[in-house]
């Protein structure tokens, strides 16, 4: 698995459709596709990698003695840079270009500075640089671990409310150094009941009392027996829902039943560079936030690719009204969407530059 730049639940919403194991999987081949294809017509790559990557020096492409072009290689941020063995302290180069990055694509020597670039015994792979590798470092914090994480190599932690409302397969965490990459997420008992008179089996019945309202959140996703709701509001600990959420079916539930939520994750460790690790409870819950056009056309283009294969592959645009028609528009909002994302993130300069 890659990195996703959206995640199952974002497209599930967009289709309006059930979760089933078998529509997961579609989705997450889509999105996997949709992610790569975005990644192509940017010709760049979007998530945060921590990576040593060496360059030759003086290399084809030096144009001038003090400089470093880093061709498809863009950097966020430098932790060490060396050149022909020696270190040269951050203070004594520069990245550039300046003010506009991250991303950055050259490394300046400070002219005013004692440093240069040497090549040691040998000009191959005499510069190394130790970063963060990518687009941009763009992070939300949404929550946090709700049980310790005591080992490096468990694949399953488990999180709180917050997190469980803004995390989805596919999202990109951080949790102290380590990176993780969400694959799964699983119900969860959060420890509560139904509390009053129970629910009945219609759909106006949206009040679910609970012991402790701040123990949930909007937009988390509950499960009541075989029902799903979704929450809409909070007031103490009164809990507004909407009934019959994700496909799931109107059902009538007594006073007492348990209350679960998809607050396990299942993960992928030590992910883009990082080393799994050990978590505190309650550590902070970070999460990578891929460039708004580009989740927005990761989207568009899994929401494509499975509406495609819904019908085949053989759907047909209708004629009438000047040639135009519902999907004929779909079609030319997708275009369009391409071509904004391209326009605004898309590399148009050659890969190596002088």
């Amino acid at each position: 698995m890659g990195v996703w730049f959206a995640t199952r639940e974002d497209v599930m919403r967009a289709l309006d459709v059930k979760l089933t194991a078998r529509n997961a999987r579609q989705v997450d081949r889509a999105l996997e596709s949709a992610s790569r294809d975005v990644e192509a017509l940017c010709h760049r790559t979007f998530a945060p990698t921590i990576a040593t990557k060496s360059f030759d020096y003086p290399g084809p492409q030096t144009g001038r003695l003090w400089r470093l072009w880093l061709d498809a290689n863009e950097l966020i941020s430098v932790t060490t840079l060396s050149s022909g063995g020696t270190t040269i302290a951050a203070a004594d180069y520069f990245l550039e270009p300046q003010p506009y990055g991250p991303p950055y694509n050259r490394l300046e020597i400070d002219l005013d500075s004692p440093a240069a670039f040497s090549s040691g015994d040998t000009h191959q792979r005499a510069i190394t640089v130790t970063g963060l590798w990518g687009y941009r470092n763009d992070e939300s914090t949404v929550g946090a671990l709700g049980a310790a994480v005591a080992s490096t190599t468990a694949t399953t932690l488990t999180v709180d409310a917050a997190a469980s409302a803004e995390v989805g397969v596919g999202s990109v965490l951080r949790i102290d150094d380590e990176r993780l990459l969400v694959t799964n997420r699983t119900m969860a008992d959060t420890g509560q009941n139904v509390g009053g008179s129970g629910l009945t089996a219609q759909q106006n019945s949206v009040s679910v009392a609970v012991t402790d309202g701040s123990a949930y959140a909007v937009d988390e996703v509950l499960l009541v027996e075989s029902e799903r709701m979704l929450v809409v509001d909070i007031a103490g600990n009164t809990l507004t829902v909407k009934r019959g959420w994700d496909g799931s079916v109107l059902a009538a539930h007594a006073a007492g039943v348990d209350i679960y939520a998809p607050r396990t994750l299942t993960v992928a460790r030590g992910a883009l560079g990082t080393t799994a690790a050990t978590h505190a409870d309650a550590a902070p819950v970070v999460r990578w936030d891929p460039p708004g056009l580009v989740q927005d056309l990761a989207i568009a283009e899994a929401v494509n690719r499975l509406t495609n294969e819904q019908g085949g592959y053989s759907r047909t645009r209708r004629t009438g009204d000047g040639g135009t028609s519902e999907r004929a528009m779909d079609q030319t909002a997708l275009a369009s969407l391409r071509t904004q994302a391209y326009e605004a993130l898309g590399r148009k300069a050659r890969v190596r530059s002088v």
